[in-house]
């Protein structure tokens, strides 16, 4: 468990798995070949054989009384075609327990986008049913973000949908929202398309100090090394590849602390410029 203080506000990081075994298929450019070369990536973000490393995990942001899930994982017992994603039985919600946060404390779930590894403890099974895993929380939702998910028909995301996502709109518990939501006056939803159509990251501001929750608009330290490689997934490569680039620009040699959803333990540091392009600074 890492946890940081961004003035008056905490961020608590519960997680789900750590693993160098899904770096090639999520960032296929990302070869070891090349990743070798950037000598700072090495020991947190490379393992010695130049496979990334990459961490699956969700972050509690405790704003104004409220406690707030950022991303919610895989999941268990849920069918995957990724070998370690599949029917986990995995102690996800004991560790969140164990970190203070009890599933019915949660009091908003924010989805950064749809994706599997995003939404997967949104729901638990009970009794032969997938139920709200967080049944006091409002779970929300992008507006764009669903309304492109919601007429996907691939086979493989409808499962997604049924197990995980579809559960929670029934039970009434989703608020969709825009892209720039406001969810206290020191948390809000920034919007960082590309990676899918209704991307956000989510940005904390306190007492003059900042932090930015990065969802997949980035998914590993790498890319700032190198902003052009793209994700497999990406719904738009160009436009996350500019979106990308465009919050590097920003960020670069600030105070602004950067939390990757995916990056590895040490998870956070600051952007700063490396020639012509940038390196985390954990």
């Amino acid at each position: 468990m890492n946890q940081w203080r961004i003035g008056d506000v905490t961020i608590t990081r519960v997680i789900e798995l750590e693993t160098a075994s899904i770096g090639s298929f999520v960032l296929p450019d990302a070869v070891p070949e090349s990743v070798q070369k950037i000598d700072w990536l090495k020991p947190n973000f490379l393992d010695a054989d130049g496979k990334l490393i990459m961490s699956i995990h969700a972050l509690i942001v405790e704003s104004q009384g409220k406690r707030i899930l950022v991303d919610t994982c895989l999941g268990n017992d849920k069918k995957r075609g990724v070998r370690d994603w599949n029917m986990r039985t995995g102690p996800f919600l004991q560790d969140l327990a164990a970190a203070g946060h009890a599933r019915e404390s949660i009091d908003r779930v924010v989805c950064t986008h749809l994706h599997v590894d995003h939404v997967g403890w949104n729901t638990m099974m009970l009794d032969g049913k997938w139920v709200p895993t967080f049944p006091n929380a409002r779970y929300l939702i992008g507006e764009k973000e669903w309304e492109y998910w919601d007429k996907e028909q691939g086979e493989e995301f409808q499962e997604i949908m049924a197990d995980s996502v579809r559960p929670v709109f029934d039970a009434g518990l989703v608020d969709l929202v825009q892209a720039d939501h406001v969810l206290t006056d020191e948390v809000r939803l920034v919007p960082t398309p590309g990676h899918t159509a209704g991307h956000v990251s989510v940005g904390i501001s306190s007492r003059g100090e900042q932090a930015v929750i990065t969802g997949d608009m980035i998914h590993h330290p790498c890319q700032m090394a190198r902003p052009d490689w793209a994700c497999a997934f990406d719904y738009d490569a160009e436009e996350a590849r500019k979106t990308r680039l465009k919050f590097l620009e920003r960020y670069a040699d600030g105070s602004v602390l950067i939390v990757g959803t995916h990056f590895a333990t040490p998870t956070a540091g600051r952007i700063v410029r490396d020639g012509r392009a940038y390196r985390l600074d954990a």
